[in-house]
Order: C-alpha cells, then sequence, then structure tokens
C-alpha cells in the first residue's frame, strides 16, 4: 500500500467548504488552526499566561486535584493519574473514578505517604495484594465527586487498593468502572498474587473500598483499556504490547463479572494472522485506511495464561496483530481504539469497529462485524503517539497524546484532526481524557506531575 502522506491525507473522506478550508489550514499550520466537525472554528490556541495547557479563545482550565495532597478519607492523592471516566450524580454532582499507575516501587506517589506510613490505616483485606506488609501495590483507583456548577472537588477518596500499574480501563452502563492492570508480575517472595487482570469499580457519591476481585476470565495479559457495548454487554479490551491482540469478552452475567464468560481474539476474515501494524520494516500486506474488513472472533483457552502468551496463541490461531492497543471508547454502535506506535513512521493509528447486528451469537457469520483503520497520517505535526481517547458528545474523537510535548488532539468523524489544546508546563504525556455527563467539561490528566484538569469552554451543542 502506499503510504499516506499530506496530499493523500487531504482525499481522505469527504471535506467539503469551510471543513476542506479549516483542514488545509490545519496542515499548513498544523500547531494553530483547530476546526471542529461542524467546521465552526475554535481558534488558535493561546498561550497560557500560567505557561501549563494552552487552550483557544473563551475556554480555561482549572486544576482540581493534585498529587500528594491529602484527601477526605485522610489519604495522600496518589501520583501518575491516568484513565478516567464520569458518572452522573444528582444536584450537577459528577462522579470521577480515576486510575494511577503505580506499582509497588512508586512510594512517592503512594497514598499512605512516601514511605506508606499510613499502610496499617487500611484493613489488609481490603488489598488486592498486600506484599506481604513490605511492600504493597499502590496501583488502583480514586472516586472524586466533582461540583459541575462550582467546579470544585466537595470528595476524594480511594475506592480500590492493592493493584499494580492501573492503566486505563472503561465505563460500563451498569454503573461501573472497570480497571485494567498493565502488569504481568507473579507472585514471588513479595507479591501475594499474580498481576495482569482486570478489576470493577461500582460509582458512587458515597465512596468507600470496592472488593478487590480480579476478573481471571478476562484474560491475564497487559491489559490497557476496555469498553462495553450498551446492546449486548459484550467487553472488547486492548492489549498494550508491541505485537498485542483485540479481545472480546462475553459475561455470563454483566452484574457479576466473576462469574466468567468467554474471551475471544479478534482476526478478519479470510485472511489468518493479519499484521494491522504497517511498520516500514515489516514485508507483510499494508493494512489501508477507510476500508472495512470482515471479521471473525476466536476462542481463547487458558486465560490465566502464566507465562503471558494470550496473544501468541491468538496470532498462531488467526488473530490480527496489533501494534500497542491503547484507549478505547464505545460512541454510537461503533468502537475507536488507539494502537500507539502502529502506522509506517511508528507514530500512531486508530482504528473503527462496528459489531454485527448478531454480535455473540451463533448468526454473526451472516452478518459479521467490520473493521475499519479510521487514520494513519504517519506525519507526527498532526498526531504522535496516541493513547488514551474519548469520543465526545457531538462524535468527534479527542485523544492524549503519549509524548513529552503532547496535545489534547481532535479527530472529526470524517478524519479531520484538530488541536484542542497543549500541555506546555510539563514534560508528560496527557492521560484519561472524558467528558463529563452533561458535556460542559473535559477532564484530563498530567499523568507525571499528578495534575487533574477540569476545561471548559464553548463546546458543541447538538
Amino acid at each position: 500500500m502506499k503510504q499516506l502522506n499530506r496530499r493523500d491525507f487531504l482525499a481522505l473522506g469527504t471535506v467539503t467548504g469551510l471543513g476542506f478550508l479549516g483542514l488545509q489550514a490545519f496542515l499548513d499550520k498544523p500547531t494553530n488552526r483547530v476546526i471542529n466537525s461542524q467546521g465552526i472554528g475554535y481558534g488558535d490556541l493561546i498561550p497560557d499566561p500560567n505557561k501549563i495547557m494552552d487552550l483557544p479563545k473563551g475556554f480555561s482550565y482549572k486544576i482540581i486535584s493534585r498529587q500528594g495532597t491529602q484527601m477526605s478519607d485522610g489519604f495522600f492523592t496518589p501520583g501518575k493519574p491516568d484513565g478516567m471516566a464520569t458518572f452522573k450524580g444528582n444536584h450537577n454532582k459528577v462522579i470521577i473514578i480515576r486510575n494511577h499507575e503505580n506499582d509497588i516501587e512508586n512510594l512517592a506517589e503512594s497514598p499512605f505517604g512516601k514511605n506508606n506510613t499510613l499502610l496499617e490505616k487500611i484493613n489488609k483485606t481490603k488489598f488486592y495484594d498486600y506484599g506481604r506488609g513490605k511492600k504493597p501495590s499502590l496501583g488502583g483507583t480514586t472516586t472524586l465527586i466533582f461540583d459541575e456548577k462550582t467546579q470544585t472537588i466537595e470528595q476524594d477518596s480511594l475506592s480500590l487498593v492493592g493493584t499494580n500499574r492501573n492503566c486505563a480501563g472503561g465505563k460500563t452502563p451498569w454503573n461501573s468502572w472497570i480497571t485494567c492492570e498493565e502488569d504481568v508480575k507473579k507472585a514471588d517472595e513479595i507479591a501475594e498474587k499474580n498481576h495482569g487482570f482486570n478489576f470493577e469499580v461500582p460509582a458512587s457519591t458515597k465512596i468507600k473500598l470496592a472488593q478487590p476481585i480480579p476478573l481471571t476470565a478476562m484474560g491475564r495479559f497487559n491489559h490497557e483499556a476496555v469498553c462495553v457495548d450498551p446492546q449486548t454487554n459484550i467487553i472488547y479490551q486492548t492489549e498494550d504490547a508491541h505485537d498485542g491482540l483485540i479481545y472480546r469478552f462475553i459475561p455470563l452475567d454483566a452484574k457479576n463479572l466473576a462469574k466468567g464468560g468467554k474471551l475471544q481474539a479478534l482476526a478478519i476474515l479470510d485472511q489468518k494472522s493479519f499484521d494491522t501494524r504497517n511498520w516500514s520494516q515489516l514485508t507483510t500486506p499494508k493494512m489501508p485506511t477507510k476500508q472495512g474488513f470482515k471479521t471473525q472472533w476466536i476462542d481463547i483457552e487458558d486465560v490465566m495464561s502464566p507465562d503471558d502468551s494470550l496473544r501468541h496463541q491468538g496470532f498462531d490461531k488467526g488473530a490480527a496483530r496489533f501494534a500497542r492497543g491503547e484507549g478505547a471508547w464505545f460512541g454510537s454502535n461503533e468502537f475507536y481504539f488507539a494502537c500507539t506506535n502502529g502506522g509506517d513512521i511508528k507514530k500512531g493509528q486508530i482504528f473503527r469497529y462496528q459489531p454485527s447486528p448478531f454480535e455473540g451469537t451463533n448468526r454473526e457469520k451472516e452478518q459479521p462485524g467490520t473493521l475499519e483503520l479510521f487514520v494513519e497520517p504517519n506525519d507526527s505535526e498532526i498526531v504522535k503517539y496516541c493513547d488514551n481517547l474519548t469520543v465526545a458528545p457531538w462524535g468527534d474523537l479527542v485523544l492524549c497524546e503519549d509524548d513529552e510535548d503532547p496535545y489534547l488532539v481532535g479527530i472529526t468523524t470524517q478524519g479531520e484532526f484538530y488541536k484542542l489544546g497543549h500541555n506546555v508546563g510539563y514534560k508528560s504525556e496527557l492521560a484519561g481524557v472524558t467528558f463529563s455527563p452533561s458535556g460542559k467539561t473535559l477532564f484530563v490528566n498530567i499523568q507525571h506531575v499528578g495534575l487533574t484538569l477540569a476545561i471548559t469552554g464553548p463546546w458543541y451543542k447538538s
């Protein structure tokens, strides 16, 4: 396949009128002009006088949470905030559940103080892995209650403890957050438990520690994100590995995921073990953009995977291979997921999957789901290392860059890119981008310094 360049990119999709002019302006001056899917220009990014986050005119941010500050439960806000989701509360309240990508060594980011001095204040049975009381796992989640009217945090507390490297996850239609471990550490003389699992955290304004039950049937691997089809309750999963797979989990009981279910891996129909990464050094056929491919799903066995080999098992059986699956989000009858270092120059791809009308049933072969390589610009001025992403209320994607000089990047439903924000304050990736249920506030983390921002402005409203 001919690799995508700027001229090829302009030809993608149907781009007319102001949208075309805006896209052309963006490609000429990629860090300045922004445009949204309705052709309404947000304007140039305005330098932030506080030198933290540049945003368009009319937009502003507020730092609502800082690493190391004391929370409502007496513990400290953990560091390395990552994936997030929001849920509707009463009276302008927003429930935010936030991951923390810490492991046993991240003492400086520990919620229990830099030397874990507050560790004994939590019953060790609430931990998934207490580390024999010496080196507990320091990942997990916090839950925040945010008043959208006043743009302030009213309450914040730990909501899951004792897990490792909680990277991303996904919200469920039954009002919970599935948090994912991006770690496959085995039990040893320090760790009490194997890692590499998902855990479920209920969303509630009455914050309490979730039961640390590993959802083992969803597979043991380097999890990144999940998203749930609200029509079927099927859960889709990404794997953060250079040769990872895309999985789906069909639960026996969506309201009780611990009961188990079936784990499967995504394959392209009639193209066994297809490599979607499009790396220049590969001799395999390239996957073109904007073309739908029929799919099938392959059963995965031995899901506890003591050797972290699910991706090898699936690929050998015919599953497609992806370059570091990252953020995933379900939109309108479809979901998008990012592959951080996919593409010819390894700067990122975005895929779109549209489920079958018979997804997960024995009639699925009649009308298979389709996979599309939605965008692969191969231009670091357009996007570099796409990571967490969300679907905006008006249908565009908003994604975080995993880079030392990262942007918030928007992508319209036609595949047009625009810059929405620029982290100018810290050499840190952005993470956890998500909108409030009302669509009035966009939340995002500056991970390495442990800041959570709330961004408001003239968002498009349908």
